[in-house]
């Protein structure tokens, strides 16, 4: 970022809205340097005035946001807050942005527009500043300096099975700003073989949660589905926690987990918060666990996975190189509970050589 006040595009086919975001945004410290009625301005703009964050609208006439996207992350690669309806079809699109580069997302509100707007400027503010120092300079290592463990015994492409990895293994992840397609990429890297049982906490509204274990489940060979209030789950089966409810391991035994939904108030300004999730899994449970903390502003995560560590599991950390916002890994490794700190494309097989049988290591 370059300097104190971050500098923002702002992106909205409505005149309203873009002075309405314009006068949170400044008002919240943010210096809005540009603005842009459509997609192909929006490109136009980010070019001149080449600021630290864009606030994307998806629909728009003529050049969308995706489209936009696309443009900006090859000309002149910038970090990106997508503005989305709170619906499932905004979902599904607000998804193919982040694919596309965008690093984060914030809904729109329905009904009265500017009333609920304005009550929820504060967490606007936050997440503009927060995605503004995003890494999307494309250049992020594949390897890290900071490894805090040896991994030699990692084999990719191996041929392990089930009978190398010690039996009830549980996998627990934490996510937040730019972790949507990293935890897509992690379990879609966990082989089935491994038996896991997978708790995913992604900050995200409820309108999205649904659809993003739907995507989840397409991208790996776990069975993904976002959680229901009682559910089970077993090895081979993953849960991601729905927006705007905690996910609670309540129960373990015969191999199978008992998890229940709660509306206890928010943790860090968030719910589902990871912390709750790993703090009940570590009371809750005796089997192998693994906990992992990935890209995301705030410090929810961190206790979570110190009482895994306290509990006898083994601690995994995105690193700051590969991180979109180096907040939760960072103040996971603070604490001293990490065992290991390393990219996201070595955060698999690491979760693999946590539970692997120590014949085979």
């Amino acid at each position: 970022m370059s300097g104190a006040t971050p500098r923002a595009v702002v992106v909205d086919d409505s005149h309203f809205m873009r002075t309405m975001l314009s006068d949170m945004l400044e008002n919240g410290g943010v210096n809005v340097v540009g603005t842009a009625a459509d997609g192909a301005e929006a490109v136009d703009t980010v070019l001149e005035h080449e600021p630290d964050v864009v606030t994307m609208d998806l629909q728009m006439p003529d050049v969308d946001g995706l489209e936009a996207v696309e443009r900006i992350m090859a000309e002149r690669p910038t970090p990106i807050l997508m503005l989305s309806a709170h619906t499932a079809d905004g979902a599904d699109v607000t998804f193919e942005a982040l694919e596309k580069g965008a690093v984060d997302f914030f809904t729109k509100p329905g009904g009265e527009v500017s009333t609920r707007m304005s009550s929820k400027e504060d967490q606007l503010v936050r997440k503009v500043k927060a995605v503004a120092g995003a890494d999307v300079s494309g250049g992020r290592s594949s390897t890290s300096a900071t490894t805090t463990t040896t991994t030699s015994t990692r084999s990719a492409g191996s041929t392990a099975t089930s009978d190398d990895y010690l039996e009830d293994a549980t996998v627990l992840i934490a996510s937040s700003t730019g972790g949507p397609t990293v935890v897509e990429r992690v379990v879609g890297s966990l082989p089935r073989d491994a038996d896991f049982r997978i708790l995913i906490v992604q900050h995200m509204p409820d309108a999205f949660t649904g659809r993003f274990a739907d995507r989840l489940d397409a991208a790996s060979e776990y069975d993904v589905r976002e959680a229901g209030d009682g559910d089970r789950i077993g090895g081979g089966d993953a849960l991601v926690a729905p927006g705007g409810k905690h996910l609670v391991v309540a129960g373990a035994g015969g191999g199978r987990l008992r998890t229940k939904l709660t509306e206890d108030p928010p943790e860090h300004g968030v719910r589902p918060a990871a912390d709750v999730t790993m703090r009940s899994a570590a009371e809750t449970i005796d089997g192998p666990l693994v906990g992992v903390v990935l890209t995301g502003m705030g410090a929810d995560g961190a206790e979570g996975v110190r009482a895994i560590k306290d509990a006898g599991g083994h601690v995994i950390a995105q690193d700051e190189a590969s991180s979109a916002v180096f907040g939760m890994p960072k103040r996971a490794i603070e604490l001293g509970s990490v065992d290991d700190v390393l990219p996201d494309d070595e955060i698999p097989d690491a979760i693999l050589d946590a539970i692997r049988l120590e014949v085979n290591a």
